[in-house]
């Protein structure tokens, strides 16, 4: 009996020692296995040696003055931080709290750390928001001036592509701009016919219009508190009470002066944009190609664009606007801020890029253009060179500066006009008009005018269109569009895909761009890292495959 007692008594004690907070309690014999030093179980070629060895040449004074000269110093050297969060985008970690619970585990994120205190997760979201965000792309840049040193960069072939990424905000968030536009305008319709009242019961005008709708109700409610002190009025809340016609004016007003400041906000907001999302006001609604119910719904996201060198990304931009041909230039402006030394020697895109804005900043900066056009694929097509109403299919007189058509009339210029794009770029436009349309038999296939057919043509756009045409389809060309399908959507296709990175994390543009920095920074010490162990540095081109 005595020795069951004894047997419960230690199975009791057994429990206790179990569920105290520290595990060892109860632990004998045990014995540290691994080597204190980690650099013994880290292989030589690991990815993380090349990293740290590439981060210890860089330089950090920005991301130092990010941090207060006053107060206590950061509990984890920047330095070493900024070298967990570039490793962590390697490893496919963009979490916070992933990335705190790699550095407690992981041996590669401890060796990093050197002994530094581990960062919590909230410690690693604030340095990524709010001291990263302005030192990031100098040390991406410096990056990129390292692999021109090492030769893997040398800014002879720049390939562009862009594609959207999903944006950290609801999907049901939306604000469209027609929808903004069409209830100011039913409101101003309310406003005025409020006015008409005023003037009925106060025998006093106010004149409401749509540019200073704003001003005429605060003209208006001054009207009206003013008339409520006079004449003592007090207004009743509640049910079973009725309000005064003073009371209801003056509270339409103020609901109204509630609508329009909501309005202005809005438009302010999207700029050049036609919708926003609540949640970020710097997404905008696209559509995506690829979404959860596979039916390409609009969705808050980001235009990114990126620039391609020997399968390293060089250059990086996040576009509010959906289509690719505003971003090039703005791209490549900050890629030369960036980055002073940088001469770009030819650079190859697809139909997207393609404006005259862009053909002739391209020409104004010395780089050579192969940009597909974007009527490239169509004319292949039977239909297209069968379609009388095209331009391409019209014979042309350079002296003359007439275009024939199918009947064997002349299209003869008649005016210039300038056009102003959506970016400011104003471009020459020549109208052309056929000299007699009356009695042609193709006139229903050629155009839908009543009178004579017009033509509105640049001259400027359809001579680069054609070079950059020669450029594509030259021996040259076709060996840079197929390396621009390899490493420029190659790029995206590892981003999006192979690192499953779909969604941003963060909000705002200046947070966005600063997770797509580390995504880049990450993509291009991978790549320089497979290279090396490859074999494979000193090639910038893919060879084309014989049939």
């Amino acid at each position: 009996m005595r020795r069951l007692v004894f047997c419960c008594k230690i199975n009791v004690m057994r429990q206790e020692i179990l569920q105290q907070k520290k595990y060892t309690s109860g632990i004998k014999n045990y014995q540290l296995r691994l080597p204190l030093d980690y650099e013994v179980i880290i292989p030589e070629n690991d990815s993380v040696r090349l990293l740290s060895q590439i981060m210890e040449a860089l330089d950090y004074s920005e991301l130092y003055a990010a941090y207060s000269r006053e107060g206590r110093n950061p509990a984890t050297e920047p330095k070493i931080l900024a070298k967990v969060m570039v490793y962590a985008y390697m490893e496919y970690l963009y979490s916070t709290r992933k990335i705190e619970s790699a550095c407690r585990r992981d041996i590669n994120f401890m060796w990093l750390l050197n002994g530094e205190p581990v960062p919590d997760h909230s410690t690693i979201s604030r340095f990524r928001k709010e001291r990263l965000g302005a030192a990031i792309e100098g040390l991406f840049y410096q990056l990129i001036r390292k692999l021109c040193e090492l030769g893997e960069v040398s800014y002879e072939d720049v390939f562009v592509d862009g594609t959207k990424i999903e944006a950290s905000a609801n999907r049901y968030t939306f604000v469209w701009k027609k929808a903004v536009e069409k209830n100011e305008s039913k409101m101003l319709l309310k406003v005025q016919a409020l006015a008409e009242e005023l003037l009925k019961a106060y025998l006093v005008e106010f004149t409401v219009s749509k540019e200073t709708i704003t001003e005429d109700m605060i003209k208006m409610v001054a009207f009206l508190e003013q008339k409520q002190q006079e004449e003592n009025v007090v207004f009743v809340y509640g049910s079973g009470k009725r309000k005064s016609n003073l009371q209801k004016l003056l509270e339409a007003l103020y609901s109204y002066q509630g609508r329009q400041q909501s309005y202005d906000e809005s438009k302010e907001i999207f700029g050049e944009r036609n919708s926003y999302s609540k949640t970020d006001n710097n997404a905008t609604f696209m559509r995506m190609k690829d979404d959860y119910m596979r039916n390409g719904q609009l969705k808050p996201a980001y235009n990114v664009q990126l620039a391609v060198e020997a399968e390293y990304v060089i250059g990086v931009g996040t576009f509010s606007n959906p289509g690719d041909t505003a971003t090039l230039k703005p791209m490549l402006e900050n890629m030369y801020r960036c980055n002073p030394a940088m001469h770009i020697k030819r650079l190859t895109g697809d139909s997207g890029f393609e404006s005259e804005e862009n053909y002739m900043y391209l020409e104004g900066r010395g780089i050579d253009y192969y940009i597909k056009p974007q009527s490239y694929e169509q004319q292949k097509k039977r239909s297209f060179k069968k379609n009388i109403s095209k331009r391409e299919n019209m014979i042309y007189n350079a002296e003359t500066d007439e275009y024939t058509c199918h009947n064997g009339k002349q299209l003869k210029p008649i005016y210039t006009f300038n056009k102003k794009s959506s970016t400011g770029y104003v471009s020459e436009v020549t109208v052309y008009e056929c000299e007699s349309c009356e009695g042609c038999p193709h006139k229903d296939k050629c155009t839908k005018a009543k009178g004579n057919r017009q033509m509105q043509v640049s001259k400027t756009f359809i001579e680069k269109r054609q070079k950059s045409y020669e450029n594509i389809t030259s021996e040259t060309g076709v060996l840079l569009r197929m390396n621009r399908s390899i490493q420029a959507e190659g790029a995206f296709g590892v981003l999006k895909q192979d690192r499953q990175f779909g969604r941003f994390l963060t909000r705002g543009s200046p947070n966005v761009k600063t997770e797509l920095l580390l995504l880049c920074f990450g993509y291009n010490i991978n790549k320089l890292h497979s290279k090396i162990q490859n074999e494979r540095c000193g090639k910038p081109l893919h060879d084309l495959k014989s049939a």
